[in-house]
């Protein structure tokens, strides 16, 4: 299965839609686009797998595999990209402002359920990141 996050850029953090098929998920928060670079970048446009992981400080969340010059790059819970993000996607139901949401709890399990669902199948989870097109 393939998820979609289409971006938008602004200087103050980076918005975007997640998608399954025609099917919005939710909304993602991420920090601006400082060329890829560790803990004050989002990460670069392109297709990674996703797994499930566990840690005590994000319970289960997911992993973005095989990143560019990064490591640990995560889908969790976040609602403020600047203040709980440190190169990591997180999830909102609603977008506040850029790099900003609301209720990322409901965002992040709806999201887990799906992901979960598709990984005990057997199958494997990528998500494809590109720029939002107007």
């Amino acid at each position: 299965m393939e998820l979609l996050l289409q971006r938008s850029y602004q200087a103050s953090g980076t918005n975007g839609m997640l998608s399954c098929g025609n099917e919005l998920i939710c909304y993602t928060i991420e920090l601006p686009w400082q060329q890829n670079k560790r803990w004050i970048s989002c990460i670069p446009e392109q297709r990674y797998q996703l797994l499930l992981r566990y840690s005590k400080r994000h319970q289960l969340h997911l992993l973005l595999k095989d990143v560019p010059n990064r490591t640990l790059i995560l889908i969790h819970k976040a609602n403020n990209a600047l203040k709980e993000l440190k190169g990591c996607i997180g999830v909102v139901r609603e977008l506040t402002g850029p790099g900003k949401g609301i209720n990322s709890a409901l965002a992040f399990r709806k999201l887990l359920q799906l992901a979960t669902a598709c990984i005990n199948r057997g199958e494997r989870l990528w998500l494809r990141i590109e720029c939002l097109t107007d």
